[in-house]
C-alpha cells in the first residue's frame, strides 16, 4: 500500500498535480448563495450570486490579496480571458478580503476595467471554506480557489492550487463544458 501512494505521489507530481488540492465544497454541492459589495472598473455595487446565476454560470475565484503580484497576474489572466468567458454565457467574479475602496482600485488597474471583484465577508469565506492559514491559525486572506457554478446553483468545478497559473484553464474549460451540453 506505501509502495502504491509512493508511486501515485510520484506520478502526481510528474503531471503538476501536487499543487492542487480540492477545498471542502465538492462538485455538485449547492453553492452557498450570498450578496456582497463588489466594484466594475471603479465603480461600487452589490453583488448576488442568485441574480448572476440567472444570467449564466458564474467563475467565482478567491485570492489572497490585492495587488501582490500572483493576485495580479492572475487579475490579467482573467481580464485577457474575459471575453471567452463572456461567449461561453460566463460572469466572472474574484472575491477577496480586501476592504471595497481596495477591490475599487483593483477593478480598474488589475482587472482592467474587465471582470468585477468583491469583499469576501468572514461568512462567505467560512461558506466557501476558503480561509487561508498560516502556522494552523487564519491568516486575514482567502486561499487561491476557483469554482465554476452552473446555473442551477450546483458547483460544477472547485480547484485551489495558490499558484494563479491553471485558474483560468481550469475555469474556462469548465465553462465550455457546460455551454456545450444540451438544454434540457
Amino acid at each position: 500500500m506505501i509502495r502504491y501512494l509512493m508511486h501515485f505521489a510520484a506520478a502526481a507530481a510528474a503531471l503538476g498535480l501536487a499543487g492542487a488540492v480540492q477545498a471542502d465544497l465538492p462538485n455538485g454541492a449547492k453553492a452557498p448563495g450570498f450578496t456582497t459589495q463588489g466594484a466594475l472598473a471603479g465603480k461600487p455595487f452589490a453583488f448576488n450570486l442568485k441574480a448572476a446565476l440567472r444570467k449564466g454560470p458564474v467563475v467565482l475565484y478567491f485570492y489572497p490579496k490585492s495587488f501582490t503580484q500572483g493576485c495580479t497576474l492572475e487579475a490579467h489572466a482573467f481580464a485577457e480571458a474575459t471575453d471567452e468567458f463572456r461567449s461561453a454565457g460566463a460572469t466572472v467574479i474574484g472575491l477577496s478580503a480586501d476592504d471595497l475602496a481596495t477591490q475599487q482600485k483593483f477593478s480598474k488597474e488589475a482587472c482592467r476595467d474587465k471582470f468585477a471583484v468583491g469583499v469576501a465577508s468572514p461568512a462567505i469565506v467560512a461558506a466557501y471554506d476558503v480561509a487561508l492559514k498560516g502556522n494552523g491559525a487564519p491568516a486575514g486572506m482567502t486561499s487561491r480557489t476557483s469554482y465554476v457554478i452552473g446555473r442551477d446553483g450546483r458547483i460544477k468545478l472547485v480547484f485551489t492550487d495558490m499558484n494563479f497559473r491553471d485558474h483560468v484553464r481550469m475555469t474556462l474549460a469548465a465553462v465550455k463544458a457546460l455551454s456545450a451540453k444540451p438544454a434540457r
